[in-house]
């Protein structure tokens, strides 16, 4: 089954603890390797179309930061769950005051399910850190049902997007779907959207967290050892996909050529939030690619670049101060201390955070409502 509303937790096995141990190595070894490709820096991605970087607004992006940070703190204040005088929000240049409007808490009535889109490799470790397996609960809480669809980890967009397609179709007639999807699994919802237009009949938004919407730089650079690795190494329940495919629908020039040629259904509303993380808040396991994307993208959350993660046309709802994977997946919990050794700034409210999305999500249907 593609399409799953639970998660289980057996113990993760040698492959998936070999995979923690090499992310830990390579965080030691590979910096030395960053620094030599960094210094030549790509201005713009080879293979694809000419882009330019312009203000948000300029691009066709509603900025809607201000809203969803009341939002956010109003989750907050009631659930609990971010440290002691943290700010989970970036605030930068631009954002406006807060609007005053109140924020409804109580259980949604709207009839929404929010599906979860994992992203590259998540299936593989899916027992261990599935995509906001904290979240779940609490959302069924406040009200909204829960799915998961479990792509395959190592194929490229084209099949998970027939793996999206099938499994929105099987959910019950009248299903309103908000999409929380992660990394790769942007593009791949994408993918199903753009194919399919009937879809938008059951999707009514596509939320991109950390989503690789044109793509990142580290697929075109990343170190030949851990591609080998990642594409060879045995999980339980993630079978091999084609040799390179799921790497190279990540590049930059594929990414935005496809963006170029596929206009998005009309019919879905469009979220973003592009996070990013200073040095110091970025896990071990993530810094050398970190430091690779910042000799070009100094925001940037380890694996994606900042700027490359907007949905076109999309609502901005604010920048998570957070690695790629603390933004969404909750490695701080797993059960062996070789995966909180890699990741080990991991720790970030996921579940208000994606409390906070559907709550923002839902009254900007209402407010949009023909």
């Amino acid at each position: 089954m593609a399409l799953q509303t639970t998660e289980g937790t057996p113990r993760p096995g040698a492959a998936r603890l070999l995979w923690a141990l090499a992310c830990a190595m390579l965080a030691a070894a590979l910096p030395g390797c960053s620094r030599r490709q960094a210094a030549r820096p790509e201005v713009m991605p080879s293979g694809g179309p000419p882009a330019v970087l312009l203000p948000a607004a300029l691009a066709g992006i509603t900025d809607g930061r201000a809203r969803f940070r009341e939002i956010f703190t109003a989750v907050l204040a009631a659930r609990g769950g971010a440290a002691p005088g943290s700010e989970p929000l970036w605030r930068l240049a631009g954002e406006g005051g807060p609007t005053g409007q109140p924020v409804n808490l109580e259980p949604s009535r709207a009839g929404l399910t929010v599906v979860m889109v994992p992203g590259l490799l998540a299936e593989c470790v899916a027992d261990v850190a599935p995509l906001f397996g904290d979240a779940l609960a609490n959302l069924e809480a406040q009200g909204y049902r829960t799915a998961t669809i479990r792509t395959e980890g190592r194929s490229g967009c084209e099949r998970n997007a027939a793996i999206v397609r099938e499994a929105l179709l099987a959910l019950p007639e009248g299903t309103r779907a908000i999409l929380l999807a992660h990394s790769k699994g942007v593009p791949d919802s994408l993918t199903a959207l753009a194919a399919n237009p009937e879809l938008a009949g059951r999707v009514a938004a596509l939320v991109a967290v950390s989503g690789a919407v044109n793509g990142s730089p580290l697929a075109d650079t990343m170190p030949g050892l851990l591609v080998r690795l990642a594409e060879r190494l045995h999980f339980s329940g993630c079978a091999p996909g084609p040799h390179g495919e799921a790497l190279n629908s990540l590049s930059p020039g594929v990414r935005l050529s496809w963006l170029a040629e596929h206009p998005l259904p009309a019919g879905v509303r469009y979220y973003s939030l592009p996070a990013f993380a200073s040095r110091e808040n970025t896990s071990a396991g993530l810094r050398p690619f970190f430091d690779e994307l910042a000799a070009t993208a100094p925001l940037n959350d380890g694996l994606m670049a900042c700027r490359d993660a907007v949905i076109p046309g999309s609502t901005l709802l604010g920048y998570p101060d957070a690695d790629h994977l603390a933004v969404a997946m909750s490695f701080d919990t797993a059960r062996n201390p070789l995966w909180r050794l890699s990741f080990n700034r991991n720790a970030y409210p996921r579940a208000a955070l994606a409390e906070a999305v559907a709550r923002f999500v839902e009254e900007d249907l209402a407010r949009n409502a023909p």
